[in-house]
């Protein structure tokens, strides 16, 4: 589809990246347009829609049936994920939701047959693979420039337990496991694990320990580690956590002719004794609502989609297996791509 104007309708208004969204939407004079914003939370929906200019719908049906509408973006709590792909993806056009797509593999099920059947493109709130250093990263591994991948890993971590940045009403339902499906390590650490799964393709097991350190939000994890075996031969770590006061976190990445770290400053490549060299960042491609508005008007092609998708896909069953390691204190095997069960060792 190619269009002037491309109108996008917010379903729900839960997630702490609303407004930046809202903002993306409003600050682009390509034509993109915020049309209306459907809420669960009646109040914090016409909060938001009052700010921003546009008109709260109470009907949800009727929002998804207007045919002024091109695309959704869905940014509901975790778990409210399904019931909103249920409604949104038979009408086939794009839906931009928020990550992860879903908390397990149950619900996970659901959502593919509904891409299948109705053949809707469908992405999640990712940015990594997106970002012009990390596409640069990803060429020089392809390209073979590191030899033979050994290991990586890749921190994601802020400060919010310390900074009490879940304490407002409106975002407070990050600190409860069942609208959250997982504290600190659901919510950074599949950023981690879909760029990963991007790099380094399907995994085949996972180990992880996930737990709350600080007592801030005892109720979900602040803190979690998660060791993941590829089946390409890559065994990559995953830290992620809510009470973090520095450092540089980021990306590594090993191999037999070189390495890939962050020196603080930026990304670069080096060998023992010669001079790291810096990655320059190559073009970057849309993301979040760049991306849906791209998918909208039929400017990325099907294959990078598809792919993109299955990342986000196999990130969820990975975070699964994650949680589930964690409860049983054993290595969980995944099974083959297309399968659909996975098991502690």
């Amino acid at each position: 589809m190619s269009t002037a104007t491309v109108n996008i309708a917010i379903i729900s208004t839960a997630h702490c990246h609303t407004q930046a969204f809202i903002d993306a939407l409003a600050k682009t004079a390509d034509g993109r347009k915020l049309y209306a914003i459907w809420d669960d939370v009646a109040d914090r929906g016409k909060r938001f829609a009052d700010k921003a200019g546009v008109t709260f719908v109470s009907d949800l049906d009727r929002l998804i049936a207007d045919p002024q509408v091109h695309g959704f973006l869905i940014c509901a709590e975790n778990t409210r994920h399904l019931p909103l792909l249920e409604r949104t993806l038979p009408a086939g056009k794009p839906v931009f939701c928020e990550k992860p797509l879903v908390t397990n593999r149950e619900e996970l099920a659901k959502v593919t047959k509904l891409v299948s059947q109705y053949g809707t493109t469908l992405f999640a709130g990712y940015y990594l693979p997106y970002d012009g250093t990390m596409r640069a990263i990803a060429a020089k591994i392809q390209a073979g420039d590191l030899g033979k991948i050994t290991h990586a890993s890749y921190s994601n971590a802020h400060h919010a337990s310390y900074g009490h940045w879940f304490d407002s009403s409106d975002v407070a339902w990050f600190t409860n496991g069942e609208l959250s499906g997982g504290g600190a390590f659901m919510d950074m650490g599949t950023h981690a694990v879909q760029f990963l799964r991007t790099l380094f393709g399907p995994a085949q097991s996972v180990l992880a320990t996930i737990s709350n350190r600080s007592g801030i939000y005892p109720k979900v994890d602040d803190f979690g580690i998660a060791h993941i075996e590829f089946a390409s031969g890559v065994l990559a770590t995953v830290e992620a956590n809510w009470i973090c006061q520095g450092g540089r976190g980021g990306l590594e990445v090993h191999g037999s002719k070189g390495a890939i770290w962050n020196d603080g400053k930026q990304y670069v490549f080096g060998v023992p004794g010669s001079e790291p060299t810096a990655i320059a960042p190559i073009e970057a491609r849309p993301k979040q609502v760049d991306r849906l508005i791209a998918a909208v008007r039929g400017t990325i092609a099907g294959e990078e989609l598809r792919a993109d998708l299955a990342a986000c896909i196999d990130a969820v069953t990975i975070m699964e297996a994650a949680y589930a390691s964690n409860a049983s204190g054993s290595k969980v095997t995944l099974a083959a791509p297309g399968a659909a069960t996975a098991r502690a060792s």
